[in-house]
């Protein structure tokens, strides 16, 4: 239905309509993120008594839907949680895609997030979106500029949507700081999602292993995998895969392979290689980054001062250039 809503036109899928099968068993969480998300639960499930049989509907006309703020950093387990809730329910998942949802059109992206909202109404769906501070950012204030309008016309539209919205809402953040302060009040439940301890890190790398089919060699130790290597549960994810993948690709007999230590430790530091990559700048050393904390500036703005800098001294080779040129 969502496909047929949304696919008239020059409109594209705005949403994937997903059946949950993930549960609550199938991520390792700390006991205080599992605390907050029964708590979540209960509201869920109760929600008729209060609204309904206690009268409280009558009293509040608005903000009778149940949002909840799913936030911490990447590879902690958000989505499957999202997911989990859906199951929980019985009901399917509707997950938005803001790279969709997004339009170079004027009014479009509002006209978009009313359109995900109807169409989780009608099918009775969770509503979940995904690195929601893109579409919930902070509004811009005395703005004159169109994107900037823009922008804030969309936060403004999507506060009106969930003010009136009476289903279940999720948006899920990895930096909670960017959510316009709004927001605040239509969150019903904030959820923390923690890195893993040591303890939950060598749960996790047990739970990618199949029990069965999955062929081990007897030096591995996932105690000590867990303890040298913090990461998240996503990161371990990708470790345990990029390792299979080393096992698989050895000289031999298939039927004589095995996913040893060194394949895992080769997998763990080519997914913790790859986040420190993409933490690089390309202006500032890495030792003027570890002064930003004593400096105050943030990342953003070195890389932009030294751009600066570069673009000023080109301009200077330039104007001497220019000078001995006129006095030749």
């Amino acid at each position: 239905m969502l496909r047929q809503l949304l696919a008239l036109g020059p409109r594209r899928n705005l949403a994937e309509m997903v059946v949950p099968r993930r549960t609550f068993e199938d991520v390792v969480l700390p006991a205080r993120t599992r605390e907050a998300l029964a708590d979540a639960l209960v509201q869920i499930e109760k929600r008729d008594l209060i609204f309904d049989s206690w009268g409280l509907g009558e009293r509040h006309e608005t903000g009778l839907g149940l949002a909840f703020h799913f936030a911490g950093p990447p590879g902690t387990g958000k989505t499957i949680c999202a997911e989990a809730v859906a199951k929980s329910l019985g009901r399917p998942l509707l997950k938005v895609r803001y790279s969709e949802i997004e339009s170079a059109w004027a009014g479009e992206t509002g006209k978009n997030v009313v359109a995900v909202f109807r169409e989780a109404r009608a099918s009775n769906a969770v509503l979940f979106f995904d690195e929601a501070d893109s579409i919930a950012s902070r509004r811009f204030a005395g703005t004159s500029h169109g994107f900037e309008r823009e922008a804030n016309q969309t936060v403004n539209i999507l506060l009106e949507e969930l003010e009136a919205c009476q289903g279940v809402v999720i948006f899920a953040t990895n930096l909670a700081s960017n959510f316009d302060p709004a927001f605040e009040r239509r969150i019903r439940s904030h959820v923390l999602f923690e890195l893993p301890d040591e303890a939950d890190r060598e749960k996790i790398w047990r739970a990618q292993i199949h029990p069965r089919k999955t062929p081990i060699g007897s030096d591995v130790d996932f105690s000590e995998l867990a303890r040298i290597y913090p990461a998240s549960g996503g990161d371990i994810r990708n470790a345990v895969l990029n390792a299979a993948q080393r096992a698989a690709a050895e000289p031999g007999d298939d039927h004589r392979k095995a996913i040893r230590r060194q394949h895992f430790v080769a997998g763990i530091e080519r997914v913790l290689e790859g986040k420190r990559v993409m933490e690089q700048s390309l202006f500032v050393p890495s030792s003027t980054r570890a002064s930003d904390l004593s400096t105050g500036l943030p990342r953003s703005r070195w890389a932009m001062l030294a751009a600066v800098l570069l673009l000023l001294a080109a301009g200077g080779l330039l104007g001497w250039a220019s000078a001995v040129l006129w006095l030749r």
